[in-house]
C-alpha cells in the first residue's frame, strides 16, 4: 500500500495521537534513546501533558548500552534531570545481549557485564532511578535487548493495572519494512482499528510520529525550541547529511560505516571501545571499504575465490569457522538439489553465461547449479546467486548469521525465528 497524503500536517496528527494515548490509557511510557526521533517524541509528550495537567500519567525509560557517545549520555542525563517530579523515570543498565558486527569471534556483546567491569567504556550512572541486575524485577539474563524491552514494558504495565501504552519514535520514512509493518492492511491486533497502535499481550505499543520525515524532526526542534542531542551539530559539521546521522549502538551492522567518527568526536570513549569489543579499531578504519566486505572486493591473484574463502576461514576461531562451513554446506545442497527462483534478468544473464540449468516448476523458473560457482561477475544482481566470492563477502562482513548470503537457517535458528514470528506476528 502506498502513502496517502492528507491536508492535516504531521505535527497536528502526532498531537492528536498523543492526546488519544493519554485519554485511552492510564499510563503512557516513552522509549527514549537520546536520538533525534525519540527526543522529539518525548518533547511532544511533555508539551501535551504539561498543557493538559496529566504529567502524572507519563513515564520515560532509557536503555543504556554503555558504549555510546558521551554527548548522548550527557543529553539523556540532562533530559531526565529536567523531567517534572510527576514523571516516572527508568534508566536501564543491564547485562543484555546486543548485536555485534565488528567481531569475527562473536555475534553479540554484553554491556555492563560485571565480570568485565575493568573494561567498561564508562562508569555506571548513579541515580536513584537506575535499574541494574541487582534491582531489576523482570527477566533479562541471556536475552537480546529487544526481548528485555518487551519484559520491562510488561512488568511496568503490570504495576499499572495493565493499562499502559509504550510510545516509540519509530518512523516509517527510514524503512519500507517499517512502513509495511505499521500500515499493512493485513496487520492484526490493531488497537481499535488504529494502525499506529498495536495491542501486545501485556500492554499497547504506539508509533505516533510514524509518518514524519527527517526534515519534520528538525523543523519541530527549530519551531518549538525543543532541546536535542548536540551531537547532531558535530555530525553535521563533520559532513554528515541529516539522514546519515545516527546515535545507535556503535557495533551494529548499519553503524559500521560511521564508527570512525567516534575517534574524532569522542576520543576518550573511542580509546576504551577499542579494548571493549573485538574488531572495533579495524572496523573504524575499514568500515567504509572493501575490507569489510563488498561486491568489488579483491583477492590475491594466485587464489581462486574458494581458496581465498578457505584462507579466510583458517584465520577464524574454530566455533566461527564451523558456523560458516555449516552455512556453506546448506547453501551448496540447496542450489544443487532444490534450486532457487531468480528474476528474469538474472535468468537471461545466467543463460548467456551458460553457468546454470533452469527448469519449469509451477510456472516459475527454478535455477540449480551442478557446480557451486567460484564467482559470478556477469550477474548484475550479485547478491541473489551463490558463489564462493559471495561467501568471502559474508565472512569479511562478520555476518555470522549469513544474512547477506540468504543461507537457510540451522535448526536452532529456525526455532528462534518461529518463536520471534509468533511473538511479533501482530506487526506483520
Amino acid at each position: 500500500m502506498g502513502k496517502i497524503f492528507i491536508t492535516e500536517n504531521v505535527y497536528e496528527a502526532a498531537m492528536e495521537r498523543i492526546a488519544y494515548a493519554f485519554a485511552e490509557f492510564e499510563n503512557v511510557l516513552v522509549a527514549f534513546s537520546g536520538g533525534k526521533d525519540s527526543g522529539v517524541l518525548l518533547n511532544l509528550c511533555l508539551k501535551y501533558a504539561s498543557e493538559n495537567s496529566c504529567l502524572n500519567k507519563l513515564s520515560v525509560y532509557h536503555i543504556d548500552y554503555e558504549a555510546q557517545y558521551q554527548m548522548t549520555t550527557d543529553y539523556v542525563t540532562q533530559a531526565f534531570a529536567a523531567l517534572p517530579d510527576e514523571v516516572g523515570k527508568y534508566w536501564l543498565c543491564l547485562p543484555i545481549k546486543v548485536t555485534c558486527a565488528t567481531s569475527m569471534f562473536q555475534d553479540h556483546w554484553i554491556p555492563w557485564e560485571r565480570e568485565k567491569q575493568e573494561l567498561w567504556v564508562r562508569s555506571m550512572p548513579d541515580f536513584q532511578y537506575i535499574i541494574t541486575e541487582n534491582t531489576a524485577e523482570f527477566s533479562f539474563r541471556d536475552l537480546w535487548d529487544y526481548d528485555v524491552q518487551e519484559n520491562f514494558c510488561a512488568w511496568l504495565s503490570g504495576k499499572h493495572s495493565n493499562k499502559l501504552c509504550c510510545l516509540t519514535g519509530v518512523r516509517s520514512d527510514e524503512s519500507l519494512n517499517r512502513l509495511s509493518a505499521i500500515t499493512s492492511a493485513k496487520k492484526v491486533n490493531q488497537h481499535r482499528g488504529l494502525c499506529w497502535l498495536t495491542d501486545r499481550p501485556a500492554y499497547t505499543l504506539g508509533h505516533p510520529i510514524y509518518d514524519w520525515r527527517t526534515e519534520d524532526i528538525w523543523t519541530a526542534n527549530a519551531r518549538f525550541g525543543f532541546t536535542y542531542n548536540s551531537l547532531y551539530d558535530l555530525m553535521y559539521q563533520a559532513g554528515m547529511t541529516i539522514s546519515q546521522m545516527r546515535v545507535a549502538s556503535p557495533f551494529l551492522d548499519y553503524a559500521k560505516g560511521s564508527l570512525a567518527y567516534y575517534k574524532a568526536i569522542d576520543p576518550d570513549n573511542w580509546g576504551r571501545m577499542i579494548s571493549r569489543v573485538n574488531g572495533v579499531n579495524f572496523t573504524g578504519i575499514y568500515g567504509n571499504t572493501t575490507a569489510m566486505g563488498w561486491r568489488n572486493i579483491q583477492k590475491p591473484a594466485h587464489f581462486t575465490w574458494r581458496e581465498y574463502m578457505e584462507f579466510l576461514l583458517s584465520t577464524l576461531p574454530d566455533e566461527a569457522r564451523q558456523n560458516y562451513l555449516r552455512k556453506l554446506a546448506v547453501s551448496i545442497k540447496f542450489w544443487r538439489e532444490k534450486g532457487g527462483v531468480l528474476s528474469e534478468r538474472t535468468l537471461r544473464e545466467l543463460r548467456e553465461a551458460q553457468t546454470a540449468v533452469a527448469r519449469a516448476h509451477d510456472g516459475q523458473a527454478v535455477v540449480r547449479f551442478a557446480d557451486y560457482p567460484d564467482d559470478m561477475p556477469q550477474i548484475s544482481d550479485f547478491k541473489s546467486v551463490p558463489s564462493y566470492k559471495r561467501m568471502c563477502v559474508c565472512i569479511l562482513k562478520n555476518d555470522h548469521t549469513c544474512k547477506y548470503m540468504g543461507f537457510a537457517k540451522t535448526k536452532s535458528e529456525i526455532k528462534k525465528r518461529k518463536a520471534a514470528i509468533e511473538k511479533w506476528s501482530d506487526l506483520l
